[in-house]
């Protein structure tokens, strides 16, 4: 072994409440449409990159065991502009490992590329400044791109002369306690992939012209909600994004269902928690868990009522975190 340069990285997911769904389709891997999140500390995604001159092509181990053909190919055209970058011919190792579900619908490609990006980066010299960690990231995974900050994070649509489309920060990570609570409602992988499913959408789905014309005027109110720590705003509002691009999801043909009839039930008890005076909201990604989000004084009660529910596996408790960085930085 020859290691020519190594380095490990830390991401968090993060969890949209201004939903992005669809690429635009003149390339460079841009959004669709803007979007907003918030990057999740308590659940994260820990990456080695190795470069290595005695490897004759790139090697991925996700979770302790070699990767499929899909993902290593994802990693593989990260790398490629890393190497295109820096002059390096050397394929690297890559080991990583989520401590959440994977492919699952809990943005774990949003850590991963984030993490990948920094520590490839850092392994070869380049930047690893925020906005050239999201850049790089964002050319595989959009959602990637807002994982290389930490806090509330936008994302804008792509417009045709962009090559360079990094995410940028609107507040940092203390900015608003919100907790988030992820009821997971189902173990391993979901049956169609994000970007399949993202892509299968905009070719089939007559809502997804509508999706494009409406989820700017969310985004906005999101983004003032958030700036203004209005939960009942950013409630309505990131409701209103998660069901539209489910509805743009499931008009397709054939329609995409990630959701499940324990999905379901969290959706029906969240209402009723609000119902009672709890300020408790839901978002969902392209996947069958639902995220809660709520302030500190209701976590306990929303958790308790979460796991009371059938079909709910257990529950994941997140709070705003920070941006990648190298491991122990």
């Amino acid at each position: 072994m020859s290691i020519t340069g190594r380095a490990t990285a830390v991401a968090h997911p993060n969890i949209a409440l201004a939903k992005y769904w669809g690429k635009r389709r003149f390339g460079h891997n841009l959004p669709a449409v803007p979007s907003l999140s918030v990057t999740l500390a308590g659940l994260s995604t820990l990456t080695t990159v190795e470069f290595d001159d005695t490897l004759t092509a790139d090697e991925l181990h996700l979770g302790g065991r070699p990767a499929a053909p899909g993902p290593l190919a994802r990693v593989t055209g990260l790398l490629d502009r890393v190497r295109a970058a820096t002059g390096r011919r050397e394929h690297a190792r890559v080991v990583s490992h989520n401590d959440f579900p994977t492919a699952a619908g809990l943005a774990s490609s949003a850590s991963a590329f984030a993490a990948l990006a920094f520590a490839a980066s850092a392994a070869t010299g380049l930047s690893t400044a925020p906005d050239a960690v999201s850049d790089l990231a964002r050319r595989t995974s959009v959602s990637a791109a807002r994982s290389a900050y930490g806090g509330f994070v936008a994302l804008r649509a792509g417009e045709p002369a962009d090559e360079v489309l990094p995410a940028t920060p609107i507040a940092p990570e203390d900015h608003w306690p919100l907790r988030v609570i992820i009821a997971v409602t189902a173990e391993g992988p979901k049956d169609v992939g994000s970007s399949e499913g993202m892509k299968h959408t905009v070719d089939t789905s007559p809502y997804f012209p509508a999706w494009v014309d409406d989820a700017p005027a969310l985004y906005a109110r999101i983004h003032a909600a958030v700036l203004a720590r209005d939960i009942a705003a950013l409630g309505a509002a990131a409701e209103a994004s998660a069901l539209r691009m489910h509805a743009s999801a499931i008009a397709a043909d054939p329609g995409l269902l990630y959701w499940t009839g324990p999905t379901v039930a969290v959706l029906t008890e969240v209402r009723r928690l609000r119902a009672r005076g709890t300020p408790a909201f839901f978002t969902i990604d392209a996947g069958p868990h639902v995220k809660v989000f709520t302030l500190p004084e209701a976590e306990a009660e929303v958790t308790a009522t979460l796991l009371q529910i059938p079909g709910v596996l257990r529950t994941i408790s997140a709070k705003p975190g920070g941006g990648a960085r190298l491991d122990g930085g």
